[in-house]
């Protein structure tokens, strides 16, 4: 029989009314990470999928994505704004954000709620093996990539700078991605960059294989002032053999992840994602070595913001919140 338009419009009406039906069952979750070569995105991936495998609310499945976004900074501003429905944010910066710090001092965001804490991210300064650069003062005069202004170690360059004496002015700005800053370093057209991300961090990794590896230290009284500012940041050792060449620790700074929501996301979702994450974390655990350190023993550990009632009624039931 040959099929007439009439049909066909049938057709295709029918296939709209399914699947605004099928839509109607689901309830859509979205999650900002940051960008390919860092950490946050894979493990955003996999988070993605737990909450669209695992939770539902009130017979509706939470269809969950996650998106590449701008990193920490970005994050908050996309959550402030209701944009998305949660992202994942270093502690410091949510800490700013909410109390209206830092680069939030304008706009605090007090609508941002955290959900958890993640894991710990290791902050990064590296160059190439054949730069001269082994402290923080010899990048004066140096170009450097701290990444987006949307990111947290864009802050952290200007903190880092200042208690060892000098300013953005002292160095070569660069505001490229992980990936891109890192493919600069291989052709000698960038000398240093600044990555805070779980390691090891994909960027950094690739980068080793093919060159040789220098990771400056932070310690020393300039970084005990630094964490007088900013005390979210605590000194953890880079372990030896992280990344090919190098084979002795190296002294740093870690922060915790947060991942975060805002005041507009009900209670019962909040409660449903948070108890996806936290009852499958041996799943994150596979797709990066960074997702083993997600534990309920640490995920009230967010900062000054205040944790979503929903994910805190699922930390009651655990018994890690009284």
């Amino acid at each position: 029989m040959k099929l007439t338009w009439k049909h066909g419009a049938a057709a295709i009406a029918a296939i709209a009314i399914a699947t605004t039906a099928v839509a109607q069952q689901r309830l859509f979750f979205g999650i900002a990470t940051g960008g390919t070569g860092g950490t946050y995105y894979p493990l955003g991936g996999m988070l993605a999928q737990l909450i669209s495998n695992k939770a539902t609310v009130d017979g509706k499945k939470i269809s969950a994505t996650a998106e590449a976004a701008g990193a920490s900074v970005g994050n908050a501003q996309l959550l402030g704004k209701k944009e998305i429905e949660s992202a994942f944010v270093a502690a410091d910066i949510l800490d700013a954000a909410y109390k209206g710090s830092g680069q939030f001092a304008a706009a605090p965001l007090k609508n941002l709620r955290a959900l958890g804490a993640l894991y710990p991210e290791t902050v990064q300064l590296i160059t190439r093996a054949d730069t001269g650069i082994n402290s923080v003062k010899d990048l004066k005069g140096k170009s450097i990539s701290s990444g987006s202004p949307g990111s947290g170690q864009y802050q952290l360059l200007t903190d880092l700078l200042k208690v060892h004496g000098m300013t953005r002015a002292d160095v070569k700005e660069d505001l490229s991605s992980f990936t891109q800053a890192v493919d600069k370093i291989k052709d000698g057209n960038l000398h240093a960059t600044l990555i805070t991300a779980g390691v090891p961090t994909a960027a950094v990794t690739d980068f080793a294989q093919s060159h040789a590896l220098k990771v400056i230290p932070l310690s020393g009284p300039e970084i005990v002032e630094l964490q007088k500012q900013q005390p979210f940041y605590a000194s953890v050792p880079l372990p030896a053999n992280t990344y090919k060449g190098q084979t002795a620790a190296v002294p740093t700074l870690a922060v915790m992840a947060v991942w975060t929501t805002h005041d507009g996301v009900p209670d019962n979702v909040a409660y449903e994602v948070t108890k996806a994450l936290y009852e499958n974390v041996a799943i994150m655990g596979q797709v990066h070595v960074q997702g083993k350190n997600i534990t309920l023993a640490t995920a009230t550990a967010v900062g000054n913001a205040p944790i979503h009632p929903g994910a805190l009624k699922y930390f009651k039931e655990k018994g890690i919140v009284k």
